[in-house]
């Protein structure tokens, strides 16, 4: 990686677009919410009396509905106002999660009605997720995204640090149900700046079925070789990811302290995101797949920690490496997306990337606590941390992992 002059002055030029900083606003105060959430609601389902199998059925219960509406929410936000399509996500997280905070603040919560809620709210990110991706590009010229991912990732990695700590202070002082209102109230906080944004008139697309535009963003994701192979990758590493998500409240709750100890843990990623971030904005990979590449390699290391028992502080250690790959390999993965997908297909074809990097997660977050049972915490940790590192390992000898050259994309040839 070599840095440029252009990219040492990207991140200044690009946090005086007023359009850049709303929308970096909102999504640090949405993010706070979200990392919030993490801690609080695999807590509250613990509260209710639920085992390990019944935290990753109530994640999976988030997760599964925003895959299969992912690729609905890519459609709609090609088609309409993709700042609309994500105020209305918003507004809809925001009763989703409003509703699960009643719940457990009156004392009616049961598993099934968390499972419900939170499947509502995976249908509004399942919208929100690829109009975000597609609205980047409109607010940003195309040489300032690679700086405008970075300080993206810099204002969620804010929200990465604060949520777990004050998600789990909230839990251990007042209750998941409060810290899951907070969580609500952050996603009306994030439509509020959303709509507040300056944006040309919309211009729609041609009258097309569903089921062509569909198949057109279809068409255009499987040309590209060097997506859908990577695109793979996410979905088997999310599917390892998931016994982090499900089996680090189980360790925490039994051995490292409870939600204050595993929210100082979480914490630890949103601070090397920050880091991860602030390199994102210093750097301009010749080759930007293989950064990606090693960047996911690191989240290898918690997952490894967690299954040998480590001290918090060294767990918290490997979690802050996994926060620096998590920052930098997303920044520099969606700005060579965002540069090389042509502009009237980018949320349909960052569907199919939402699609298939997410498809197996809730798949792992359902399996990895039955198989944590049958075969122990630990061996089940210890296998996850192995696939990962043959995943990340094969990715590496993939041709089209190496041969991605840095590659700037003028705006006229992108909308072409």
């Amino acid at each position: 990686m070599r840095p440029t002059r252009r990219s040492r002055t990207g991140a200044l030029a690009a946090l005086r677009l007023p359009n850049l900083r709303l929308l970096l606003a909102g999504r640090a105060i949405s993010i706070v919410g979200d990392r919030m959430l993490a801690v609080a609601m695999a807590f509250a389902v613990l509260e209710l009396g639920g085992s390990a199998s019944a935290v990753g059925l109530v994640l999976a219960a988030g997760t599964l509905p925003l895959v299969a509406s992912v690729l609905v929410g890519g459609v709609v936000a090609d088609r309409l106002a993709r700042r609309s399509v994500m105020v209305g996500a918003d507004l809809l997280r925001m009763v989703s999660q409003g509703a699960i905070a009643a719940l457990l603040i009156v004392g009616v919560a049961e598993i099934w009605m968390l499972a419900t809620c939170a499947a509502i709210t995976g249908i509004g990110t399942g919208f929100f997720s690829p109009a975000s991706t597609g609205l980047l590009p409109e607010i940003v010229p195309a040489e300032q995204l690679q700086a405008a991912n970075a300080l993206r990732s810099s204002a969620m990695s804010a929200g990465e640090i604060a949520g777990p700590l004050i998600g789990g202070v909230l839990v251990a002082a007042a209750g998941a149900g409060t810290a899951i209102a907070v969580d609500a109230a952050t996603f009306a906080i994030s439509a509020l700046c959303l709509a507040r944004l300056r944006l040309p008139a919309h211009v729609g697309r041609p009258a097309a079925s569903f089921l062509g535009d569909l198949r057109e963003g279809w068409e255009a994701f499987r040309a590209r070789r060097w997506v859908w192979t990577f695109v793979v990758y996410f979905a088997l590493g999310n599917m390892m990811w998931a016994a982090w998500s499900a089996l680090g409240p189980v360790v925490a709750d039994r051995e490292l302290g409870g939600p204050d100890a595993w929210g100082a843990v979480l914490s630890a990623i949103g601070i090397g995101a920050v880091v991860g971030s602030l390199i994102a904005t210093q750097v301009d990979p010749v080759r930007p797949l293989v950064v990606v590449a090693l960047a996911e390699g690191l989240f290898a290391l918690p997952l490894a920690f967690l299954a040998s028992g480590a001290h918090v502080a060294l767990l918290a250690c490997g979690a802050f490496l996994a926060g620096v790959g998590l920052t930098l390999g997303t920044s520099v993965w969606e700005s060579t997306f965002q540069r090389r997908i042509p502009a009237d297909s980018l949320a349909r074809v960052s569907s199919y990337d939402w699609f298939g990097s997410l498809a197996f997660y809730p798949l792992g977050l359902a399996l990895w606590g039955p198989l944590a049972e049958g075969i122990g915490v630990r061996s089940a940790l210890w296998l996850a941390f192995a696939c990962w590192t043959l995943l990340v390992t094969s990715l590496l000898l993939l041709p089209e992992t190496r041969r991605m050259r840095r590659a700037f994309v003028p705006p006229a040839e992108r909308a072409a």
